[in-house]
């Protein structure tokens, strides 16, 4: 066997060799452009995402000793209840004219659905017999009548309290007696 390479396979070999050399050149170039243009690029800064991150990572549940933690409990439920207290209908009023004034006329002033009008005391005579806690009852969870009209639950505005419901059908009734 001979070592030897013919004119030809020494070309090939030259050639063959300058095209890797230039090939891992352009591959050494393209990584360095790439280098620059990701450097370059603006970061991310998206707010709202991180916030979300935050809020996957947080703990369900914290854990409170001594005095320290019974003020972060405190502040905890006095945070807790002002955002209830900002649900709440009406800003949790149990003025009952005032609830009936915003929600109830709709259908007490006009008859709808066969409401009773607040001036109509002979409607409201046969209601008022059933006694105060039955006509809270029917506001609070709804009632559909033997006549198929129907009161819906608490009015029809979900975040009205049980308390705010009984002192408006209180106030009502005081105005049909």
């Amino acid at each position: 066997m001979s070592t030897h390479l013919t004119p030809s396979d020494r070309t090939f070999m030259k050639h063959f060799a300058i095209m890797i050399a230039m090939l891992a050149g352009t591959a050494v170039v393209l990584m360095i452009i790439g280098t620059f243009v990701w450097a370059s690029l603006p970061k991310e800064s998206n707010q709202q995402e991180a916030q979300r991150a935050g809020d996957r990572i947080t703990p369900v549940a914290a854990v409170y000793a001594g005095d320290t933690g019974r003020a972060a409990m405190e502040a905890a439920k006095a945070a807790a209840d002002k955002a209830a207290a900002s649900q709440v209908a009406y800003g949790g009023t149990t003025d009952g004219k005032t609830i009936f004034d915003h929600l109830c006329t709709t259908c007490h002033e006009t008859g709808a659905a066969g409401a009773p009008r607040i001036t109509d005391k002979s409607a409201w005579a046969p209601r008022i017999k059933e006694g105060i806690a039955t006509l809270v009852k029917h506001a609070i969870d709804g009632y559909t009548g033997p006549d198929g009209n129907h009161m819906p639950a608490k009015g029809g505005n979900p975040a009205l309290t049980d308390a705010q419901v009984e002192a408006t059908v209180k106030w009502m009734v005081s105005q049909a007696q």
